[in-house]
């Protein structure tokens, strides 16, 4: 039994009534997209909504950071022809040993301190990567002399797959950020700030915690 009656067929929408509901929801879809979605992810504005409504400059800011960030990673060499190595007696037997790692232990890397000061001319670009192990954390601090800098904060796991990309945030035209950096994996983490002014900008870095090196890598 059922508490509630089906509806009859003279009760249900017409094709007419479903087809007019379509095409209203695909109208405002369409306006949607261009006045919202397109202003606000690629800066395109044809109606001129999206500027009045302050999401061109965002959608312009989000196309500029990502052009950036494309532009600073630098291509990775095709790896050499490895020659087939000789056949050579086997060395006496010796006391084995735990390989090398690539990046130290949280524990091994906690409590350093260290102050990177980078110079970047107009329309230049420049990187500062901490090495460090998954969950380990770092307090930082950076701050710019002589303007403001777009920048952007992201990391690279160890080999990388092809367009691999991990942000921990982005700004333009920043004259300082302070946080706690947390690694989501082992890896390098860091900085990659641009110059877009007419001078000479200075960034200071200063970083605390949990890392096993401090490099400037681009």
């Amino acid at each position: 039994m059922y508490n509630t009656d089906l509806p009859t067929r003279a009760e249900l929408p017409s094709a007419r009534k479903l087809l007019h509901s379509t095409l209203v929801a695909a109208v405002i879809a369409g306006a949607l997209l261009t006045t919202a979605v397109l202003p606000a992810e690629y800066g395109l504005d044809p109606t001129g909504i999206g500027s009045a409504l302050g999401l061109k400059k965002m959608g312009e800011i989000k196309t500029a950071l990502a052009r950036e960030a494309t532009e600073a990673t630098p291509a990775r060499p095709a790896p050499a022809a490895v020659a087939p190595a000789a056949v050579v007696p086997a060395p006496p037997p010796q006391t084995a040993t735990a390989p090398a790692k690539p990046i130290a232990s949280s524990a091994q890397a906690a409590a350093r301190a260290d102050e990177v000061s980078v110079t970047l001319k107009p329309g230049q670009g420049a990187e500062v990567k901490l090495d460090m192990r998954k969950g380990s954390k770092v307090a930082y601090r950076w701050a710019t002399r002589g303007g403001a800098v777009n920048f952007d904060t992201h990391g690279d796991p160890i080999n990388p797959p092809a367009g691999f990309y991990h942000g921990y945030g982005k700004g333009r035209q920043v004259d300082n950020d302070e946080g706690v950096l947390e690694a989501a994996f082992d890896g390098k983490h860091g900085w990659f700030w641009r110059n877009r002014s007419n001078a000479d900008v200075v960034v200071i870095l200063s970083t605390k915690g949990e890392y096993a090196a401090i490099k400037r890598v681009l």
